[in-house]
């Protein structure tokens, strides 16, 4: 069954038959994770790198990569990955209006995710990001596989 995360969203699932998918990935970041020993998939899509700190609580914290991710990290926790199985795996970041400045979401929400990583003594086992190109993000929670598609084109991630 196809589960669709949309802007802002996360999913979690065990169930073998499902597939996570997210669509739109511009400059949002898509971020797949699997533990193949829990037999646990999980995907958000973060829209933007930072909720502010002097702002009331986000209303929906998928929307950020910096309380977004962990919020997945702790669900995926929560039915029995441990972070030593998790693979990692991240799509999206691009620019896509060719536009270089200091609001390059893009590359700002990849800055996020790898500093949140590295704090947390993790890594991406692969990633697609960058450049201009709008991706599809599918994992299929069955084995872990993660492909990308755009523009007519699929592939493994």
């Amino acid at each position: 069954m196809e589960i669709i995360v949309s802007i802002s969203d996360m999913k979690v699932t065990n169930r073998a038959k499902d597939v996570l998918v997210t669509h739109a990935l511009g400059s949002c970041l898509g971020l797949a994770a699997y533990d193949p020993l829990a037999g646990v998939a999980g995907l958000i899509h973060c829209l933007l790198p930072l909720a502010r700190e002097n702002k009331s609580p986000a209303k929906n914290p998928f929307m950020y990569v910096n309380i977004g991710v962990p919020q997945m990290m702790r669900a995926l926790f929560g039915r029995g990955a441990t972070r030593e199985n998790l693979i990692l795996k991240a799509a999206g970041c691009g620019r896509m209006m060719h536009i270089s400045n200091q609001f390059d979401t893009g590359a700002n929400n990849f800055a996020a995710l790898k500093k949140l990583l590295q704090v947390n003594e993790m890594r991406l086992a692969a990633e697609d990001v960058g450049g201009t190109i709008p991706r599809t993000m599918r994992v299929y929670a069955e084995t872990g596989r993660v492909v990308v598609s755009s523009c007519g084109r699929s592939w493994d991630l």
